[in-house]
């Protein structure tokens, strides 16, 4: 064999795996897009059998979402809690583990919050908030923590346990908020004592949208990191793609369930220490806000990858921004917006059975009858 031929042949490996590669992510693209626009499709003609025009409703969504300075202030406040509420998702799902309870973590972790304030109100901002963050933190690793400790140890299903413990969770809170911590002078809506001031989290300067929206970007790119460019995210890849093969390389399978399951409950414990801290001021049944579930439909669109998750939560930001302005202008339900967000996830669920049965995306058939 010459050496031109030595090398054409060491180069067409290369060359049909980067062809391959290429087609991978071209497919991760296509599919979720197209899911996006059947979803789309669907619910106009839902709003067409209503008699409503399915083009003012866009043009108002994205008036009212994007429109303008202020449009995009209160979509990008929207957006802030839903990257770490999707993050409570995508980062179990890169082990195969179907996680939709962040709802409980995001509840006990704004409880935490509110309670440690009770205690270390008197110190300063600096130690206070960090003291505050790292409760809400600890409080929902451990809450779904609890639910990788339950798949591993005694094989109950992560899906139906997170959520069961969801409903749990929301029941402490009411308990809590209502009885042993509730503030004398909250009579209306039972609520801890009002944060002081100095335990308060101010706004980004020049974006009118608190930190909790830099949080959760940074946390965003800090866990693709640890996926794409660690051993333990790259362990729990190939965990996530077969459990017994990783067993049988030596991982530690049950070590990696629990360190992302604890670290997904993290996360979600501190979008409840954002919104006591940043939104709200006290923990009360204001938590209740269903960003866990708004991000379950954010990780599955972003196909649980970290960094395509803050596009897709500043998206679903501005549409459930724009539900007042839809309301007021189409006589329509607030509501209606969570119709849209329902229709889509439903397609992307279904998109999920269309990976590897397109034959532009399989480069090793196009040469093939």
């Amino acid at each position: 064999m010459t050496d031109a031929a030595a090398s054409r042949a060491l180069a067409a490996p290369s060359a049909e795996g980067a062809l391959a590669a290429l087609a991978r992510r071209a497919e991760a693209v296509a599919i979720p897009l197209g899911a996006l626009l059947a979803g789309v499709a669907a619910f106009s003609l839902f709003l067409a059998l209503l008699g409503h025009s399915p083009a003012e409703f866009f043009a108002l969504v994205w008036r009212g979402g994007f429109g303008t300075a202020f449009s995009w202030e209160n979509t990008l406040s929207r957006a802030a809690p839903l990257l770490l509420a999707a993050l409570c998702v995508a980062l179990p799902a890169r082990l195969g583990l179907v996680v939709i309870g962040g709802e409980g973590a995001i509840v006990l972790g704004g409880l935490a919050a509110g309670a440690t304030a009770m205690v270390v109100g008197w110190a300063p901002g600096a130690l206070g908030l960090p003291l505050m963050a790292l409760a809400a933190m600890a409080v929902g690793g451990a809450w779904i923590g609890a639910v990788g400790w339950l798949r591993h140890h005694r094989g109950v299903n992560e899906t139906i346990a997170s959520l069961l413990m969801a409903y749990i969770a929301i029941a402490l809170l009411n308990h809590l908020v209502e009885g042993p911590l509730r503030d004398p002078a909250s009579l209306n809506k039972p609520s801890t004592p009002p944060l002081p001031d100095w335990l308060r989290i101010g706004e980004i300067p020049g974006v009118g949208v608190h930190w909790g929206l830099a949080f959760g970007a940074l946390a965003c790119v800090l866990a693709w990191v640890l996926i794409e460019r660690t051993r333990w995210g790259f362990a729990a890849r190939i965990a996530g793609g077969n459990v017994r093969a990783a067993q049988l390389q030596g991982l530690p399978v049950g070590a990696l369930i629990l360190g992302f399951t604890a670290l997904a409950g993290a996360m979600a414990g501190l979008v409840g220490f954002f919104e006591v801290a940043a939104v709200h001021g006290a923990a009360n049944g204001s938590l209740i806000s269903g960003y866990g579930y708004a991000g379950i439909l954010i990780a599955f669109l972003a196909r649980h990858n970290p960094l395509a998750i803050i596009p897709v939560a500043v998206l679903v930001g501005g549409l459930e921004a724009s539900g007042g302005l839809v309301q007021r202008r189409m006589d329509l339900p607030d509501a209606t917006v969570l119709v849209l967000e329902g229709m889509v996830f439903v397609a992307i669920l279904l998109g999920e059975t269309l990976y590897g049965r397109f034959r532009m995306f399989r480069p090793e058939l196009w040469g093939r009858a």
